[in-house]
């Protein structure tokens, strides 16, 4: 046949097919999520997340090397307190779970990038992220809570905040606390594009954080809506924020593609709980190829436009790169 065009020719041999390549995936990219506890001497697995666990603080150690040795040296914090209030005031409590491992992480792993997650669910007593109001989170409160919790962990180490709130303004407020007490330098990745979604339902189980009553459907996004994700994401930009994120990753790569073509700001996507719990279980029952299945779903979200991939998964990912499985 006499054909002038064959794409075919470029899928010939492995070697050819890396060298056109569209996508490639970098373990500098990688971010792990890590959930640090108050107590001491505990290592605890999730049920919810087989292969993740709860570390105290002076256990925390034996993650970090192994990620360091695995090539990731981005980790989000996540705290889990002894204690709830409120308030959620654990959250911004100077020997917090977060406040501790950041200075211990500090002093023990320098080549460490830490980044905090800043909400208040896993810190109060009825699991909203915020302030109550009666039975509604109270905004505006909340941002200064919000702001509090940002300003502790930046003092005691943390190379960047992560609000995850959704509350209207935590950026600007975040932003201004931040220069106002020396922190001009220090940068905000806005989980910009976060839905009400029901792939979290692990972490609410990891972080104790599920709530008492009603739902978060108030202030994280509804599924349906594509617009306004851009008007989130577009009010973070003009709020200050230096890096944007959407969430959950898998379901919502459309939006992923949308932010991108919207702003130049660099783009994360969280790989949630649901999402790794979801390839744990097929895993576990013979139904897919865990390693194949992995990096097929960090590449769309590279592929889709984000920057960063923030997965429960990151250092086999890492080592996947490394082995030229994937890249």
């Amino acid at each position: 046949m006499d054909l002038l065009y064959r794409p075919r020719r470029l899928r010939g041999s492995e070697v050819l097919r890396k060298m056109v390549r569209e996508t490639r995936v970098d373990a500098a990219s990688l971010i792990y999520p890590m959930f640090v506890m108050d107590g001491e001497d505990r290592v605890e697995e999730i049920s919810a997340l087989p292969g993740q666990y709860r570390y105290t603080v002076d256990r925390m150690d034996e993650a970090f090397a192994r990620l360091l040795s695995a090539g990731v040296q981005h980790v989000m914090l996540f705290g889990i307190p002894a204690h709830k209030d409120e308030l959620g005031s654990g959250a911004w409590a100077e020997d917090g779970a977060v406040q501790r491992a950041l200075r211990r992480a500090k002093e023990q792993f320098p080549a460490m990038h830490l980044i905090t997650d800043v909400c208040m669910c896993e810190y109060t007593s009825h699991g909203h992220c915020g302030a109550l109001c009666g039975r509604e989170v109270d905004n505006d409160k909340t941002l200064e809570l919000l702001s509090k919790t940002a300003l502790s962990h930046v003092r005691a180490g943390a190379d960047m905040v992560a609000p995850s709130d959704m509350m209207d303004g935590r950026i600007a407020a975040i932003r201004r606390t931040l220069d106002d007490n020396g922190f001009s330098g220090t940068p905000i990745m806005s989980y910009a594009v976060k839905y009400a979604s029901s792939f979290y339902g692990p972490f609410r189980e990891a972080a104790g954080s599920a709530p008492s009553f009603g739902d978060r459907k108030s202030y994280q996004m509804d599924y349906h809506n594509r617009r306004e994700a851009l008007k989130e994401a577009l009010l973070d930009v003009d709020e200050g924020a230096d890096i944007l994120m959407v969430k959950p990753a898998m379901s919502y790569l459309d939006l992923v593609r949308e932010v991108r073509d919207a702003t130049d700001l660099p783009l994360a996507v969280y790989s949630v709980s649901g999402e790794y719990a979801m390839v744990k279980a097929a895993a576990a029952n013979g139904w897919i190829d865990e390693d194949k299945i992995v990096c097929e779903m960090a590449v769309s979200a590279f592929r889709a436009g984000a920057d960063i991939y923030i997965s429960y998964y990151a250092a086999e990912l890492a080592r996947f790169i490394r082995e030229g499985r994937i890249g």
